[in-house]
């Protein structure tokens, strides 16, 4: 029940840290504002779910937890709270189905994240939710109010605990513009610099690539760099390369260039054949075919694979078939620099760890939390980063739950 006393709590970013945070609270009987810059809630989270929204992954927990990568050690105990098999609880008391799919991905069973959002919006509403859209937080009034900018001129909010659930710098016209780094920085707050994440990273294509192949898949394929590899399905954009692989990898690959200035990734164009089959199939007599034909009859490899690999390839390779197998299966692939980060799925950094407890509030900020992708972390998609921003918002409000009972 809620205690004693009228109690302020602002939560603010109804993205799905927020929301989950509100839900938390809600749960305990809190009444709950949720503040949001956007005309309406969860614009990057449907966005996110356009091309089917990908809720959790159901692969074993350990497993699971490698996947943030140096934040494995504080998210554990968050993601052990709310892990993904709750995740899925969840969503079928939201009255959605979930399905876990080949990959071990688990979707809604429509793929949509709207009907999701609405079921959720209209629950968190009638348990006393208030919504205040077109609220853009900037920091802290001289006097430690709450200041939103609204269409109305400034507005001040005074709460007994704040939850900042305000997303990172990714996708900035849907919400999430980094502009919260400033007013925290200036209250002695460490962020670490927001980096593009699950992004695409530049190459230098030869005309023939951009110009031909532009927009072209690579079915099938494995990357790998510095003993990290992903498989899945790459696009060759004008620019450089995106897909699932690059995305699950942008963590390394983002190291390696800050390391080096550049970073050169492995592809295995045919990851269900070994070395030595190719180099037998690729020995065979190809008479008066052309090695362009002999490619795709024998191996499989035409089009844009065909093209990738004369990028890294020296004629002298095609004429033994034991070196180009060896390229088939590790071409080399410089990547010169990631995308920039309005166009990055997601964005690493954030607050350190070392300024929060273990209740994700701010050590020299009493009664401010933080949640989603605020946090220092570093999720790749395929479920792991949505995930990660549910169980710490919910993480957040059981924390504000436990400070306004007296319970720390």
């Amino acid at each position: 029940m809620q205690p004693s006393g009228t109690k302020t709590i602002a939560i603010i970013g109804g993205g799905p840290a927020g929301l989950a945070a509100a839900e938390a609270l809600c749960d305990k009987g809190i009444t709950v504002d949720i503040y949001d810059a956007m005309p309406s809630l969860g614009r990057k989270f449907l966005m996110a779910g356009k091309s089917g929204l990908n809720l959790t992954h159901a692969e074993p927990f350990a497993t699971f937890m490698t996947r943030f990568h140096d934040a494995q050690t504080p998210m554990t105990p968050i993601l052990e709270a709310f892990n993904p098999d709750a995740i899925q609880t969840w969503a079928h008391g939201l009255g959605i189905e979930t399905f876990v799919g080949s990959s071990g991905r688990v979707f809604p069973l429509e793929f949509k994240a709207a009907p999701l959002l609405r079921a959720w919006l209209r629950r968190l509403r009638a348990a006393g939710v208030r919504i205040h859209v077109r609220h853009k937080w900037t920091g802290w009034t001289a006097d430690h109010a709450l200041n939103f900018d609204t269409p109305n001129g400034a507005v001040a909010v005074r709460a007994d605990a704040t939850i900042l659930a305000l997303g990172g710098a990714s996708w900035p016209q849907l919400g999430s513009d980094g502009a919260w780094v400033a007013p925290l920085q200036s209250n002695g707050v460490n962020v670490a610099p927001l980096l593009p994440s699950n992004c695409g990273f530049d190459v230098a294509w030869s005309a023939h690539v951009r110009d031909k192949h532009q927009g072209a898949p690579l079915k099938g394929i494995k990357i790998s760099i510095d003993g990290h590899t992903a498989g899945g399905e790459c696009m060759i954009t004008e620019d450089g390369l995106e897909g699932g692989p690059i995305y699950a990898l942008s963590s390394a690959i983002r190291d390696a260039i800050a390391q080096h200035g550049a970073a050169t990734v492995q592809i295995d164009l045919a990851p269900d054949l070994d070395t030595e089959t190719l180099t037998t199939r690729l020995a065979k007599p190809r008479g008066k075919k052309s090695m362009a034909n002999h490619l795709r009859r024998t191996v499989s490899i035409s089009g844009a694979k065909a093209a990738l690999l004369r990028e890294g390839v020296d004629l002298a390779d095609y004429a033994d078939p034991a070196r180009l197998a060896a390229r088939i299966k590790a071409m080399p692939l410089t990547l010169l620099r990631p995308r920039p980060l309005a166009e990055a799925i997601s964005s690493a950094g954030g607050v350190t760890w070392a300024d929060l407890s273990v209740d994700l509030e701010l050590k020299h900020m009493p009664g401010v939390y933080i949640a989603g992708e605020m946090l220092d972390w570093d999720a790749p998609t395929g479920g792991y980063l949505l995930s990660g921003c549910m169980a710490s918002g919910k993480w957040a409000g059981d924390a504000v739950a436990r400070r306004l009972s007296g319970a720390i």
